[in-house]
C-alpha cells in the first residue's frame, strides 16, 4: 500500500487492504450493500419503466391560464352566460373550384357539420354553421318580422333553392363571419367543452385532433379543403410533433455521449454514464403515470433537463474515479473516495437545481406549475441515480486502465505545459491579476450596459400573428392565414362583460356607457370593429320600422329597448344572455400581439375607472384575445417576481455552501449578466416572454451555478488552507476546470439540435438554452477568478497589505523558493484530495 500526493487518501491497489467500515455512515450503508443498491435500483427501474409507458399526453385549455387572476375569475363566474366565449374551434370548408352556392359543396359541408357535431366534447347547442338551425336569418315585412334558419327546410339542390341560400345569407348578415368574403368557403363555430358530460372525464385534446384529421380533414378531395384553427387544434398539432421531439431527444444524447467519450476516451463508463442519465428520465416519466400527471406538450423540456443534470453530475464523479484509478487505485476504493469527496457538493448542487425550478410554481399558470414540479421531482430522483448508483455501478465495472492513465498524464502534461491547452489555462489563471482582473470586469460592465439597453424593449406575449409555437409555414398557421385573408371577423375576440343586476342589462344609461366604450375600442389600432348590446338594440328597433336607417338608435322607451333586445337576442343567442345580467362587448383584433392586448386592456380599465357604479360594471375578460391578455399580465408580473425569489433562493443556498457573502457575490454575478443578455437576445431574435419561453430564465440560472458551486468550492478551500489565490484557482482548473468546460459544451451543443424542430418555441428554446449554457460556462471560468481579485483576494496578500503603513506602497517580499515549492506541493495534494 503506497500513498498518493493526497493528504489522507492511500492508494490501496488491493480491496482486501481496504477498511471497508471507514467512512460516515452513509458511505457503509451504501458501499458494504451494494448487491442491494443494485437490485432496489433494478426494481425499481422496471416498476418506473413499465408506468411510463402508460403515461399520457395531453393537456387542457384551463391549464394554460391564471386561474386565480381576477379578469380569469371574471371569466368563470360567468362562463355560462357566455357559451363560446372561451375554448373554441372554428373549422373552415373551401370550394377550391367555384363557390359555396354548389350542391356537391353544401352536402360535404353537411357531412362536416354532422360529424363534428357528434364528436365528444362539442358544446352542440352552441355550434354554429349554415347546417346548424341556430344560424338564422331575419327580415321586416309588412307583416311583421319573419325568419328561419339559413339553409331553407326543403333545400335539394335546385337552382330555384340555391337562390333562396344566397337571400337568407344576405339577410342574416352572416358574410365575413360564417361565410367568406368572396363566398367560396363557409365556416363551423364549435365551442368545446373542458369536461366530457358522458364520461365525466377532461378533453382528451390529443384524441379530438385525430378525430378531427381522421374524420373530418379525411373528407377533403380535388374540389374540397379543409381549414382547421383553435386551441384544441394547436394542441394536437403540438402533440403530434412529439414524435420528431423524440428524435430530437435521440440527438442530444448522441451528441453527449460523443463529447463525454472524446474527452474520457473511455466507452464503459461513457456508456455507462448515459445509461444512468437515461435512467433519470425513465424513472420521472413512471413517477408522473403513478401519481396521475400527463406529459404536457409545454414541458417538452423536462426530459432533456433530467437527462442533462444527471450526465452533468455523473461526469463529475467519473473523474473523480479516473483519476485515482489512473494513480494506481482499485476502483472499489476509487469509488469509496469519490463518493467521499463530492456526495456532500453533489447534494447541494442538486438541492440548489430544485429550489431553482420549484419557484417557478410562484407563477399562477397550472402548466408552468406542473412543470416546475416534474422538474423538482426528476433533480431529487438524481440524488438516488447519481450520488448513489453511479458510484456504485463503477466500483464494479471500474474504467479501463488506459484512459485511467490518460487522464493522469493529461494533467501532468497540463501542469509542464505541453498540452494544448495550457495557452488557455495559463491566460484563465492570469485573470486573477490585478491588470487583466481590471480589464474582464469592466469588459463585462460594459457588455452588461448594452444587454439591459436592449433587454429594456423585451415584450410579453405573442410578437407574430398566428400561433407562434409552430413554424409560419406549419399547417395550422398557414390555415390562420386564410381565415384572417378570407374572414372580415378577426376569431380573436376580446370580449369585455357589462354586469348589471338581473333583468338591467337594457337600463339606457349602461346601454349608452357600453356603446361609449365600444366606440373608443374602434379607434386603436389593431381593433377592426366591435359588437355591444347597444348595436344589436339598433339594428332590432330599424327593423321594427321597416329598416328605416334614420331609427338605427337606442330607444329610450323602456318596453322599447327590452323588445328590441329579445328581438335579437333570439337571432344572436351567443351574444346576449337570457338572464340579462351578463352581456358581453365584443371587440374582433386583427391579431393577438402583446401591443394590441395592451391597448385594449387600458382602453377597457379607462373606462371602467370612469363610469363603473353600482349597478353597472365592466368586466374583463373573456374570449380567445381576452384570456390570452389575462395570462400575459400574469406572465409580466411575475417575471420579476421570479428573478427575486430566484436569485435570492440561489444566493441563501450559496451563502450556506460557502459561509461567504463575498463568495455568494461572485458566484452570482456571471448568473445574472447571463440572464441579462439572454432577455437581449430575445429582443434580437423578436422572441416574446410567454408561457412557453418564461422558465427558460431560471432552467438557465438553476442549471449554471453548478459551475459556479464546483469552481468556488474548491478554489476556497485551497485559499482556507492558505494558498495564494492564483494557485488556488490553479487548483480549481486542474480538478474541475475541464469538466465544467465539458459540461457546459455538451449541454449547449445538446440543445442546439433543436433550432430545427418543427415546434417553434422548442426552437426558441433550443437557441436560448444554448446560450446560457455557453455564457453561463464562460462566465464562471472567467469571472470567478476576475472578481475574486476584488472579493476574495488571497489572505497573505490581505495580511501584507493590512500591516503596510497607511499612504505607503507595498513592501516587495521575495519568497524563497522553497516556500514556493511547498506551497506547489500543497496544491497538489489538495487536487488529489478533493
Amino acid at each position: 500500500m503506497a500513498f498518493s500526493n493526497a493528504l489522507d487518501m492511500p492508494v490501496i491497489s488491493d480491496p482486501r487492504q481496504f477498511d471497508r467500515a471507514s467512512g460516515n455512515w452513509l458511505e457503509r450503508m451504501v458501499f458494504n450493500h451494494r448487491g442491494m443498491v443494485i437490485l432496489l435500483c433494478a426494481l425499481l427501474t422496471l416498476f418506473f419503466g413499465w408506468s411510463a409507458l402508460k403515461l399520457p399526453v395531453n393537456t387542457s385549455f384551463e391549464k394554460m391560464i391564471p386561474q386565480s387572476h381576477p379578469y380569469i375569475q371574471n371569466y368563470f363566474k360567468h362562463r355560462d352566460a357566455l357559451r363560446g366565449m372561451g375554448n373554441a374551434t372554428r373549422i373552415v370548408v373551401e370550394n377550391t373550384q367555384g363557390d359555396i352556392f354548389d350542391k356537391d359543396y353544401l352536402v360535404a359541408l353537411q357531412k362536416v357539420n354532422d360529424t363534428v357535431f357528434l364528436m365528444p366534447g362539442v358544446d352542440q347547442g352552441w355550434m354554429r354553421g349554415l347546417w346548424t338551425s341556430s344560424l338564422r336569418w331575419t327580415e321586416v315585412t309588412e307583416e311583421g318580422y319573419r325568419g328561419g334558419p339559413v339553409i331553407p327546410d326543403r333545400w335539394d339542390g335546385s337552382p330555384t333553392s340555391m337562390e333562396r341560400l344566397r337571400e337568407n345569407i344576405t339577410r342574416a348578415g352572416i358574410v365575413g363571419s360564417y361565410v367568406a368574403n368572396n363566398q367560396r368557403s363557409s365556416m363551423i363555430f364549435v365551442p368545446l367543452l373542458e369536461i366530457n358530460p358522458e364520461t365525466g372525464k377532461a378533453l382528451d385534446y390529443a384524441e379530438f385532433s385525430r378525430q378531427l384529421e381522421t374524420q373530418v380533414r379525411s373528407l377533403e378531395n380535388d374540389k374540397i379543403k379543409i381549414h382547421i384553427i383553435g386551441f384544441a387544434k394547436l394542441v394536437g398539432d403540438l402533440i403530434d410533433g412529439l414524435y420528431d421531439v423524440m428524435t430530437f431527444f435521440a440527438y442530444s444524447v448522441l451528441i453527449a455521449t460523443a463529447l463525454v467519450l472524446a474527452y474520457t476516451r473511455c466507452w464503459r463508463s461513457t456508456l455507462l454514464l448515459v445509461f444512468c442519465a437515461m435512467l433519470g428520465v425513465v424513472w420521472l416519466l413512471g413517477l408522473l403515470s403513478v401519481l396521475g400527471y400527463v406529459l404536457d406538450p409545454y414541458s417538452i423540456l423536462v426530459p432533456f433537463l433530467i437527462f442533462a443534470i444527471g450526465l452533468s453530475h455523473g461526469a463529475q464523479k467519473m473523474n473523480g474515479i479516473m483519476q485515482d484509478v489512473g494513480r494506481g487505485t482499485h476502483k472499489y476504493v476509487a469509488a469509496r473516495y469519490t463518493f467521499r469527496r463530492l456526495f456532500m457538493a453533489g447534494l447541494t448542487a442538486l438541492l440548489v437545481n430544485i429550489v431553482g425550478f420549484a419557484v417557478l410554481m410562484i407563477i399562477d399558470i397550472p402548466v408552468i406549475r406542473d412543470m416546475a414540479l416534474t422538474t423538482s421531482l426528476g433533480v431529487a430522483i438524481l440524488i438516488f441515480t447519481k450520488l448513489f448508483l453511479i458510484p456504485v455501478l463503477l466500483s464494479y465495472f471500474g474504467v479501463s486502465s488506459t484512459a485511467a492513465k490518460r487522464s493522469v498524464q493529461s494533467a501532468e502534461q497540463l501542469n509542464a505545459g505541453r498540452s494544448p491547452m495550457q495557452t488557455i489555462r495559463a491566460w484563465l489563471i492570469r485573470l486573477t491579476e490585478r491588470r487583466r482582473a481590471t480589464v474582464a470586469v469592466c469588459a463585462a460592465v460594459v457588455l452588461t450596459g448594452i444587454g439591459v439597453s436592449i433587454s429594456q424593449q423585451v415584450k410579453f406575449g405573442d410578437l407574430n400573428p398566428g400561433a407562434p409555437e409552430l413554424r409560419p409555414e406549419s399547417r395550422y398557421n398557414r390555415d390562420v392565414a386564410f381565415v384572417s385573408q378570407n374572414y372580415g371577423l378577426s376569431t380573436d375576440q376580446f370580449v369585455v362583460m357589462l354586469k348589471t343586476p338581473l333583468g338591467q342589462c337594457t337600463q339606457f344609461a349602461s346601454l349608452i356607457e357600453a356603446d361609449r366604450l365600444s366606440a373608443r375600442l374602434r379607434e386603436l389600432p389593431g381593433v377592426q370593429t366591435t359588437f355591444s348590446p347597444a348595436d344589436g338594440i339598433r339594428l332590432a328597433t330599424s327593423g321594427t320600422f321597416e329598416g328605416n336607417p334614420k331609427w338605427m338608435t337606442i330607444p329610450r322607451n323602456d318596453s322599447n329597448r327590452t323588445q328590441a333586445f329579445n328581438m335579437f337576442s333570439t337571432d344572436r343567442p351567443e351574444l346576449a344572455d337570457r338572464s340579462c345580467a351578463i352581456t358581453p362587448i365584443v371587440a374582433y383584433l386583427s391579431d393577438h400581439k402583446a401591443a394590441t392586448l395592451d391597448s385594449v386592456v387600458q382602453e377597457v380599465e379607462k373606462h371602467g375607472a370612469e363610469f363603473n357604479t353600482q349597478d353597472r360594471q365592466f368586466l374583463l375578460a373573456a374570449g380567445s384575445a381576452g384570456i390570452e391578455a389575462s395570462t400575459n399580465i400574469v406572465v409580466k408580473s411575475s417575471f420579476w417576481t421570479l428573478h427575486f425569489v430566484l436569485y435570492g433562493a440561489v444566493a441563501l443556498l450559496c451563502f450556506i455552501t460557502f459561509r461567504s457573502w463575498r463568495a455568494v457575490v461572485v458566484a452570482l454575478i456571471p448568473l445574472i449578466i447571463t440572464s441579462i443578455l439572454c432577455e437581449a437576445l430575445m429582443v434580437v431574435l423578436n422572441i416574446g416572454i410567454k408561457v412557453a419561453t418564461l422558465p427558460v430564465i431560471a432552467v438557465g440560472v438553476g442549471v449554471g451555478v453548478d459551475y459556479a458551486l464546483y469552481l468556488l468550492s474548491v478554489q476556497l478551500g485551497m485559499q482556507r488552507q492558505g494558498m495564494t489565490l492564483a494557485k488556488s484557482y490553479e487548483g480549481s482548473l486542474d480538478f474541475v476546470g475541464r469538466i465544467v468546460g465539458l459540461v457546459g459544451l455538451t449541454m449547449a451543443a445538446g440543445v442546439l439540435p433543436w433550432i430545427w424542430s418543427p415546434i417553434k418555441f422548442q426552437a426558441d428554446m433550443g437557441i436560448l438554452l444554448s446560450f446560457m449554457f455557453l455564457w453561463n460556462m464562460l462566465g464562471a471560468l472567467v469571472l470567478i477568478p476576475a472578481l475574486s481579485y476584488f472579493l476574495l483576494p488571497s489572505s497573505t496578500s490581505g495580511e501584507r497589505a493590512r500591516a503596510a503603513p497607511s499612504g505607503s506602497e507595498p513592501p516587495q517580499t521575495v519568497v524563497p523558493e522553497a516556500e514556493v515549492a511547498e506551497e506547489d506541493r500543497h496544491a497538489q495534494q489538495y487536487r488529489a484530495t478533493v
